[in-house]
């Protein structure tokens, strides 16, 4: 079981830092960030709304008061991830990799999480 806990915290830690590098980057870099969204096909109110609910939804995976608040976190990242995956393979801008990699340590967060924690 101990082994399973350093496996754990070690995605979700890996995972948590690049949501909140990514959110950082997206607010520090908003223009950049804005015009990377439209050119995806997105309209750029949602360049305003990415980086706060990525930063919340660390927020809300780390801290152990909500269950749900956590499921919702992992399930809005998980459809993030899709759409942003969808939107690179469509748009032939970047590699969807960085979005299929996320979903990757996703999954091992979210499905630890359950063994571990419940």
């Amino acid at each position: 079981m101990k082994t399973k806990k350093i496996i754990y915290w070690v995605v979700t830690g890996v995972f948590c830092l690049m949501m909140l590098a990514a959110g950082a980057m997206e607010i520090f870099a908003f223009n950049e960030s804005a015009a990377f969204v439209r050119s995806l096909g997105y309209p750029e109110h949602i360049a305003y709304v990415l980086p706060v609910t990525k930063i919340l939804g660390v927020i809300a995976i780390l801290s152990k008061k909500s269950k749900t608040l956590k499921e919702w976190a992992y399930a809005g990242f998980f459809f993030d991830f899709v759409l942003a995956a969808l939107a690179h393979y469509f748009s032939g801008i970047p590699s969807p990799i960085p979005a299929v990699v996320a979903i990757i340590l996703l999954f091992a967060s979210y499905f630890l999480d359950r063994e571990i924690y419940r």
